[in-house]
């Protein structure tokens, strides 16, 4: 048991351990996070950007093939609209599936009464 004496020491580690494990529990792991997020925005802006130039790209390559006409035109703007919603809908199938399980409803074998 300690001793009248050693309580402003032990009160002293205890603070600074209490700080160095607030220091390694939340502040290193919340830097970690804003980093990653800052360049998760910073490759998401990169992205767009480039999407859109060879978005605008392709249709002015369309837009130049085909003849000169509204509808041949109009058939070059539906083509791209085409494009850019299958590249969509491709990325879109190739995230990964991040939904949370309830792991109650596991254990008393599938949760319904």
């Amino acid at each position: 048991m300690a001793q009248i004496q050693d309580i402003p020491r032990l009160t002293r580690e205890f603070i600074e351990l209490a700080r160095a494990y607030l220091i390694q529990e939340t502040i290193e792991p919340a830097k970690k996070l804003g980093h990653f997020a800052g360049y998760s925005f910073g490759a998401t802006a990169l992205w767009s950007v480039a999407l859109i130039l060879l978005a605008v790209a392709g249709l002015r390559a369309l837009y130049d093939a085909l003849p000169d006409s509204p509808y041949w035109e109009g058939l070059a703007y539906l083509i791209t609209v085409v494009v850019l919603v299958g590249f969509l809908a491709l990325v879109a199938s190739l995230v990964p599936d991040r939904s949370v399980h309830d792991s109650h409803s596991d254990a008393d074998g599938g949760g319904t009464s």
